[in-house]
Order: structure tokens, then C-alpha cells, then sequence
């Protein structure tokens, strides 16, 4: 599996398995979901403080209980990722021009050119160095929600431009995006998950597959996957080399996703109508049954 650190692992189990579920989540269901995974109940308590505290979860308590649920910040950042993993910009038409971002902030603040130069990378933009970046997609409404968030708006501009010279177009990207490198980590997924894509299959064909190992591994794949929009700027496809990896990766991905949805869906399912208020609502419903039933 990718990255370990725990608030990345709530991260990706909120944002591919509860991202859609409307009701705050036990405390108790998250750890059960979440030790399969390497994380302790101590440990899980811990994360969902911290990041409760930094604004990501917002707690509520019901009696004794804990429930947690995705705060606007936490959900916004969640569905950004959920578009450019499920449906990033691919094979967009393109006109041959480029969005270019300058700004200038002092050294002072390197605090906030370091967040800029992150969002800038999240967005696909590649550094052509002393404050420009560039990209060949529409860049200008999500740089613009940037800058307000940041509050560096009197310091940034964008520009639509022409590339007139003096390098190639290849030598251009060669200078902003380390491709090669990008193409190595997409072919490194496929070899490491093509065998367990088979393997999975033949289990779910012949019944073997449980529940809960479809859970880890659809679990496994996602946190692996989701490093790709990080570093894959989604270039069209002309300035892509010829032997891109980057769509047997995601026809990879996409396939053995949903292969194993099914069954982890089935058993996230059964965690969370362990819940306290799940178990209320559920004897409720039967006593509500029993009662119709008798008259």
C-alpha cells in the first residue's frame, strides 16, 4: 500500500467509501473499518481529533457516542479528488494555447507560496520556474478559487498565451512534468495489480473472495491510485509520449474497482448498521412491523 499516515487513510476511506452516505459515522464503526488497515482504536481516536481540530471532521456526540462527518472543507477537497481520480481531463480537446499563473509573494510569506505551488500542482500546472506556472487546460475559475482562499489575489495573474518560441512543445513539457517518471509509477501499478485483478476475479467467480478482503483490497488500491492526480497533470494527448501507460493504469483501475464494489460495499454496509442509532432506527422499524402485523 501507498502512504501509511493515518489522516491519509481516513482520507481515502471517507472519500471512496462515505463520501456519499449522508448520516455522521460512529466512531466505533471507523475503527472497525479502519483496522484491517493497520490502524489501532487508540490510534484511530487520535486521528479523528486531530483532524477534527484541524477542520476536516466535525464531531458530534450522541449519549456516550462519537459520530463523525466530512466538514465543507473536508467534503469539497474529497469531491475534488473523487472528479480527478474518476474523471480527470483526459483527451479534452486542445487549441495549442496555454494558461499562464504569475505571482509574487514575498519570502516572508514563503508559507503561502509553498500552499500556492501545491494547489498549483494539485490543478496540473507545471513550474516553468521565478514564479510563472503553466498548463494547457482552462485553468482560470478553479485559480481563481485559489487565490480567495489564500487571499493572494492582488498578487496573481493569468494569461492566455501562444507559445512562439524558441523550444518544442516537447522540450516545453520536458521542462515543466517529469513524464518518464510519471510513466514508470503508472507501469509499476499495472505490474503489481494486473496478477491481483486475476486472482480477485477467479475468487469472486468460485465464491471465495469475503467481504471484508474485497473491502481491503478495493481499500488498497484507491490509497495506491489516488497519488496519481498528485503528480499526472492530465496533458492532452498530443503532448503525451507515444507509449502512455497512463490508460491501461486507469482501464486497470477502473475495471478491479468495480469488480470489487459489490462485495465491499456489502460489508462497509454491515459495519455501519452497527451503529447505536443504526441498531435504535432498525428496532424501531421491526417494532413498527410487529405492531402493523398484529392489527
Amino acid at each position: 500500500m501507498a502512504t501509511q499516515r493515518p489522516q491519509d487513510l481516513v482520507f481515502t476511506l471517507y472519500g471512496d467509501s462515505l463520501l456519499h452516505r449522508p448520516e455522521p459515522v460512529w466512531a466505533g464503526s471507523l475503527i472497525t473499518l479502519l483496522e484491517p488497515l493497520g490502524l489501532s482504536q487508540g490510534g484511530v481516536r487520535t486521528v479523528l481529533s486531530r483532524m477534527a481540530a484541524k477542520g476536516w471532521l466535525r464531531a458530534e456526540r450522541h449519549g456516550r457516542h462519537s459520530f463523525y462527518d466530512l466538514t465543507r472543507q473536508g467534503r469539497r477537497l474529497l469531491e475534488e479528488g473523487r472528479q480527478r481520480i474518476y474523471d480527470p481531463p483526459r483527451d479534452e480537446p486542445w487549441d495549442g494555447r496555454w494558461y499562464l499563473v504569475t505571482y509574487t509573494i514575498p519570502e516572508d510569506q514563503r508559507h503561502l507560496r509553498d500552499r500556492l505551488r501545491v494547489r498549483l500542482t494539485w490543478l496540473g500546472c507545471g513550474s516553468l520556474g521565478n514564479g510563472v506556472w503553466v498548463s494547457p487546460h482552462d485553468i482560470l475559475e478553479p485559480v481563481a478559487e485559489i487565490a480567495t482562499d489564500l487571499e493572494v489575489r492582488d498578487r496573481l495573474e493569468v494569461f492566455r498565451a501562444e507559445h512562439r518560441g524558441f523550444s518544442d512543445a516537447e522540450r516545453l513539457v520536458a521542462q515543466c512534468w517529469d513524464l518518464p517518471g510519471i510513466n514508470r509509477r503508472y507501469e509499476a501499478f499495472v505490474q503489481r495489480y494486473w496478477p491481483e485483478f486475476e486472482h480477485s476475479r477467479a475468487a469472486i467467480e468460485a465464491g471465495e473472495l469475503t467481504d471484508e478482503d474485497a473491502f481491503v483490497g478495493r481499500f488498497a488500491l484507491v490509497h495506491e491510485y489516488r497519488e496519481f492526480p498528485l503528480v499526472d497533470p492530465y496533458l492532452p494527448r498530443t503532448l503525451l509520449p507515444p507509449e502512455w501507460a497512463g490508460d491501461c493504469s486507469a482501464a486497470l483501475f477502473n475495471a478491479f474497482h468495480d469488480m470489487l464494489m459489490p462485495l465491499a460495499d456489502r460489508y462497509v454496509d454491515g459495519i455501519l448498521a452497527r451503529a447505536p442509532m443504526q441498531k435504535k432506527a432498525q428496532a424501531r422499524k421491526r417494532a413498527g412491523a410487529t405492531v402493523a402485523a398484529s392489527r
